[in-house]
């Protein structure tokens, strides 16, 4: 290609890297995913599966794109020089950020409308703090229950009290509570039916005559779980601000997405203006910004975990959380989580990780650096943890519920649980909106790193054309972004969203894993990987990490792949279950990045032959000329070979002997 090729920068500074690294793996999975597979797989037990699954494959492939990244400074389509086959995998990744972006600044736009809601509300209580909202439903309620298993409780008789003024009632009989609570109809068709009567006298025979009526009954009976199917089905008035303001869900659904909300489709288009205009300028810009968005999360984080544990109930919530169930270790679906969950945190697979090490110094410590990022990292989940399940004990204590009921996952604990928990707190505006600014900054983090990874990686393709013009096609990536996010604006936009969540960060992110380890350590080859890391940091990796690259990860790559396909169920939205269509969808976008590894990897080995398609290229080596030292001192007199080879016999017979002949990029 002609004209002149600009450089891709580095970053201003080291912390500049650091910073953005944790802000990328410190994301909104770490406030809402994680504590919801801690209290499903037994709270602190959960730990022990988690932290063995980070050791044996989150930071062994963590240190692996890292180093690849630096080495090579480039984007995760270009830098497969050592392997042109693989060159798919990178293209993968590209595919798998940009679909996860379309919707993941979805999110990032609820965070702000509740941001502007709370704002405009800080002199007053937050609209979801009641049901007087228009959006509220027949099966809204806005306060607690008293403890209906002991009726005649103080909290019991005071609910009474208030429950006769409120109907004018005149007897003092302890059912009549049971009408807010039970469907009468429910229980009189139950009473009423000749089998039921016969199992209700012989459990209550103190009950004469054959026929049985509703003022038969007491609390006890009724309370019991014979009637457990008539219970009501309330709803919290945050649910209902979220299903019938925010979302307009109505009778929409995957085949009738509905009418655009205008609201959602400003904040969506506030949210891509943000995006671009932090990196419109590159990672000198984005790098600055993350000073405020990966430190701020702390602060708000701290400040809950501090008014958290001063509330009624919060022990409950704490206890829970640290007590293990050690039945729970025999349970595959806990370690099946644990590994999913680091898989997620850390961001491997999606070439964020490998974009930003591309622009470090060739020097810099990523030995370092890969520890400390992933170890803060799994240190945050945990650190959240204390905080939002002393918020949800306190949310258990005033709705008289367990905590495995007020606890959910995805949206529905940071849009639903977290508003509702913050009702509760004096201030409740400002909380909200410092709560929701932190989600903000938390997405907006992982947002930043997946957008450069698309830019960079489609950059990489075209510098002559692409780099020089930076602003205009981070703008017109921008624009298609916000296009494609449309429709999950709509009234069944959330099945959309959800569709896409589901399936686009799945089994795709394992096989990109799986191909990048294969890349590497058996085709490329361990020892001149090893060789290459010492280039950088001044050592070879020990044993630890050879045993996880070459055995251990890969086997917990598989274990993943395998339990997650045991476990399949179809994607869904509360009780909605999509349609075989829309999970057919979702698996088009599974196997849309795993085509491009295969489709690429044909068009190499047409293009290269076999096994030239396996060996590096020419090229192959640190791009700046002033590295070209030691084993790469050929780019800078033009030879074609190294000066020091790992042979096939040296290296345990691995397709890696000599550089064979070729191009000098890597073009797809």
């Amino acid at each position: 290609m002609g004209g002149k090729v600009v450089e891709r920068g580095n970053w201003s500074r080291q912390l500049d890297f650091v910073l953005s690294s944790v802000g990328f793996a410190v994301g909104l999975g770490n406030v809402w995913r994680f504590p919801y597979l801690a209290y499903r797989n037994g709270g602190a037990t959960f730990l022990f599966p988690y932290i063995i699954m980070l050791a044996i494959s989150g930071l062994p492939l963590f240190f692996v794109e890292m180093a690849l990244g630096q080495f090579t400074s480039q984007g995760p389509i270009t830098t497969w020089q050592m392997s042109p086959f693989f060159a798919g995998t990178g293209l993968a990744m590209v595919i798998i950020s940009a679909v996860v972006c379309i919707y993941y600044n979805v999110i990032i736009a609820y965070a702000i409308y509740y941001m502007f809601v709370s704002f405009v509300y800080l002199d007053d209580d937050l609209p979801w703090a009641n049901c007087k909202g228009f959006w509220a439903t027949d099966s809204c309620r806005d306060r607690s229950y008293p403890d209906f298993t002991n009726a005649s409780g103080e909290s019991a008789l005071q609910y009474h009290k208030q429950y006769f003024e409120k109907k004018k009632k005149t007897t003092t009989t302890d059912l009549y509570f049971a009408e807010d609570v039970y469907n009468m109809q429910c229980i009189q068709e139950k009473i009423t039916h000749e089998n039921f009567s016969h199992v209700l006298r012989e459990l209550f025979p103190f009950y004469p005559g054959s026929n049985f009526s509703f003022s038969d009954l007491n609390s006890t009976v009724v309370t019991s779980s014979l009637f457990g199917e008539c219970k009501k089905i309330f709803t919290s008035p945050a649910g209902d601000f979220w299903s019938h303001f925010i979302l307009r869900i109505g009778n929409s659904s995957i085949e009738r997405l509905g009418s655009i909300s205008l609201k959602n489709v400003l904040t969506l288009a506030l949210a891509w203006i943000l995006v671009f205009v932090c990196l419109m300028k590159g990672i000198k810009s984005s790098g600055k910004v993350v000073y405020f968005t990966a430190t701020f999360p702390y602060v708000i984080l701290t400040v809950l975990l501090v008014r958290g544990l001063t509330l009624d109930g919060y022990m409950e919530g704490v206890l829970f959380y640290v007590v293990p169930k050690w039945e729970k270790l025999a349970d595959m679906k806990a370690w099946g989580d644990a590994a999913t969950q680091i898989f997620y945190s850390l961001g491997i697979g999606f070439g964020g990780l490998l974009t930003m090490a591309s622009y470090n110094k060739f020097k810099n410590n990523c030995y370092r650096d890969a520890i400390l990022v992933a170890v803060i990292n799994c240190s945050t989940s945990v650190y959240a943890g204390f905080a939002i399940f002393s918020m949800l004990g306190h949310m258990a204590y005033v709705s008289n519920r367990k905590i495995e009921e007020v606890a959910d996952s995805g949206p529905g604990l940071a849009f639903v649980a977290y508003p509702e928990g913050i009702t509760k707190l004096p201030a409740m505006s400002l909380w909200s909106f410092l709560f929701f600014f932190m989600i903000l900054t938390l997405g907006l983090d992982s947002q930043f790193a997946m957008m450069e990874t698309v830019i960079s990686g489609i950059s990489d393709l075209f510098p002559s054309v692409l780099r020089k013009r930076k602003t205009l096609f981070t703008f017109v990536l921008c624009l298609l972004g916000f296009l494609l996010g449309i429709p999950q604006t709509t009234e069944g936009g959330i099945y959309v969203l959800t569709l896409m969540d589901w399936y686009s960060g799945s089994y795709n992110l394992m096989i990109v894993a799986l191909s990048e380890l294969i890349c590497l350590m058996y085709v490329y080859g361990f020892k001149n990987f090893s060789m290459d890391i010492e280039m950088m940091v001044g050592f070879k990796p020990n044993y630890y990490w050879l045993a996880t690259w070459l055995v251990i990860t890969p086997a917990a790559i598989v274990f993943i792949i395998i339990s997650g396909a045991v476990r399949y169920s179809k994607a869904y939205y509360g009780k909605y279950v999509f349609e075989d269509f829309a999970q057919g969808l979702g698996w088009m976008m599974v196997s849309l990045p795993l085509l491009a590894i295969l489709i690429v990897g044909a068009v190499q080995m047409i293009r290269y032959g076999v096994p030239g398609c396996f060996r590096p290229q020419p090229s192959w080596g640190p791009a700046k000329r002033e590295n070209h030292t030691g084993r790469y001192a050929h780019l800078n007199d033009g030879s074609d070979k190294l000066d020091h080879v790992v042979t096939d016999k040296d290296n345990g017979g691995h397709v890696n002997a000599a550089y064979g002949y070729g191009e000098v990029n890597v073009r797809l």
